[in-house]
């Protein structure tokens, strides 16, 4: 039980210095999610904005090639686990800088993800945000339904679809599942 206060208690405390966050989703895979996060994480710091990235993509983390920081290290520092610094105004955390070889596949069940994803949201050290953009696999499973959960004020999503019938009706489930957990 005090185990469990304590990490709702960190995840509280860290997200509080995050004034707004933006989930970026989709039913499927391929369609732009992640190009869409680094783009909209850009254009907020190209306005002045401290923006966080989050990628919980755990079997395809996009987000460090994306922006050519394969090979970047994590560092847990007294106050955390530090972001990788991007850009001025731009951190990135990703579950691809935890990984030794870029090719190696993370075979995870649901509650090792969502344990993964708390840690993640309690101990990485932001500091304080304007915004924190997260990334997510394609799909309605474990990395979305739980950061819906842990962040029931999240601001909103952008939910990313290509114009192919095959897309456009996975999106829908996408909406659906933000209207279910009542995220904008």
């Amino acid at each position: 039980k005090l185990k469990e206060f304590t990490e709702v208690v960190a995840l509280v405390t860290r997200m509080a210095q995050i004034d707004h966050k933006i989930m970026v989703l989709s039913g499927k895979g391929g369609v732009g999610k992640s190009t869409v996060a680094v783009n909209i994480a850009v254009a907020l710091a190209l306005e002045g904005k401290q923006v966080g990235i989050l990628d919980v993509d755990f079997h395809g983390p996009s987000i460090p090639t994306l922006l050519k920081l394969n090979g970047n290290s994590v560092k847990v520092g007294e106050d955390g686990i530090e972001p990788v610094d991007f850009v001025e105004g731009i951190k990135v955390m990703s579950i691809g800088f935890f990984m030794p070889e870029q090719d190696r596949a993370v075979i995870w069940r649901g509650p090792m993800k969502i344990n993964v994803i708390k840690q993640l949201l309690a101990e990485v050290n932001w500091g304080h945000l304007d915004y924190l953009v997260i990334d997510f696999p394609p799909g309605t499973g474990d990395e979305p339904l739980s950061v819906a959960q842990l962040i029931p004020d999240a601001d909103g999503a952008v939910i990313v679809t290509t114009p192919q019938d095959l897309s456009l009706i996975d999106v829908r489930k996408s909406i659906d599942f933000c209207n279910q957990l009542k995220v904008p």
